[in-house]
Order: C-alpha cells, then sequence, then structure tokens
C-alpha cells in the first residue's frame, strides 16, 4: 500500500471535499432563501385571504366557492406544466392550501 492510498482510503480528502462542498452550500443557500419567499408569500396570501373571509362573513357568503376553487386548480396545473412541475403535486399544494382558507373562512364565519 502507498502512502497515497492509506491517506484517502480512511477519510475523505480534504481540498477535493472542498468544492463539492461550496457547491452543495451555495445550493442550499439559494434553497434557503426561496423557503423564505415562499413563506412570506404564503403569509401575504393568507393575510389577503383573511381580508375575504371577514367580507364573505359580513357578507352572508359561502366559506366556499368550488366552481372558482376548480377554476385555480385547472389554471395553476396549466401553469405547472409550462413551469416543468409536477401538475399532481402542484394540485396538491393548492388544495391543501385552499382547505385552511375555508377553514379560516369559517372560522370567520362563526365568529
Amino acid at each position: 500500500m502507498t502512502e497515497s492510498t492509506s491517506f484517502t482510503a480512511g477519510a475523505p480528502d480534504a481540498v477535493s471535499d472542498a468544492v463539492p462542498n461550496a457547491v452543495l452550500a451555495s445550493y442550499r443557500a439559494s434553497i434557503d432563501n426561496i423557503d423564505a419567499a415562499l413563506i412570506h408569500i404564503l403569509a401575504e396570501r393568507f393575510r389577503i385571504t383573511k381580508a375575504v373571509g371577514a367580507y364573505k362573513a359580513e357578507h352572508a357568503l359561502p366559506a366556499s366557492d368550488p366552481a372558482r376553487e376548480e377554476r385555480q386548480i385547472a389554471r395553476l396545473r396549466k401553469l405547472s406544466l409550462d413551469a416543468q412541475l409536477d401538475p399532481e403535486f402542484s394540485e396538491k399544494f393548492l388544495r391543501f392550501i385552499i382547505e385552511e382558507v375555508i377553514r379560516h373562512h369559517e372560522q370567520a364565519k362563526a365568529g
């Protein structure tokens, strides 16, 4: 066994790992930024839907609007395809958000 093989066999080479780790760290930093943006976007969306819920409660409108929800899902499925994002995932994500919004609207109506 040579000295170089005994050095690399048991432990990673710090020099060769530095570049992949820097690349991975950069990817992760971008993901963290995107996650933060998603949270802020969702917060803004829910601020607006809270106002919608209050308006619906004030005007005795139903908490849900199934026709609009289906139009939104169809629209976002198409956007997903255009963006090369799995439309099934997008639909599940949107349905989750819609269910939460409806729950908030029902609470506004009751409260």
